[in-house]
């Protein structure tokens, strides 16, 4: 995914579909609340929690997909670059974290 594009897809959606973006605030409480249908979805189809009828048809690409794009909203509306700060942190993690993983016994 090229995330300069997805944000600007997003922006565009927003302007053509949704009037405006929600505050900052009240889009942290939405990406709270979908990663809580993530969350609910991974405990209870992945986890020891027995999963309700009413949940076996629920996406969780979906749902996932939701998440991104929330986060894309709090980028655009608070002036992140997503795809310089993921560049990044992916080469600070390739750094940081190239032999940690390797040498963690508990990883073996």
């Amino acid at each position: 995914m090229d995330l300069k594009n997805a944000q600007l897809q997003v922006d565009d959606w927003i302007k053509n579909h949704g009037v405006r973006y929600f505050n900052e605030l009240t889009n942290m409480a939405q990406l709270t609340e979908e990663v809580g249908e993530v969350a609910r979805i991974i405990a209870r189809r992945y986890g020891e929690q027995s999963e309700k009828e009413s949940d076996k048809n629920k996406d969780l690409g979906e749902e996932l997909a939701d998440v991104v794009f929330v986060v894309l909203c709090l980028a655009n509306q608070t002036g992140v670059d997503l795809q310089a700060a993921f560049d990044k942190k992916m080469d600070l993690k390739t750094k940081r974290d190239h032999d940690r993983h390797h040498n963690n016994e508990k990883l073996k």
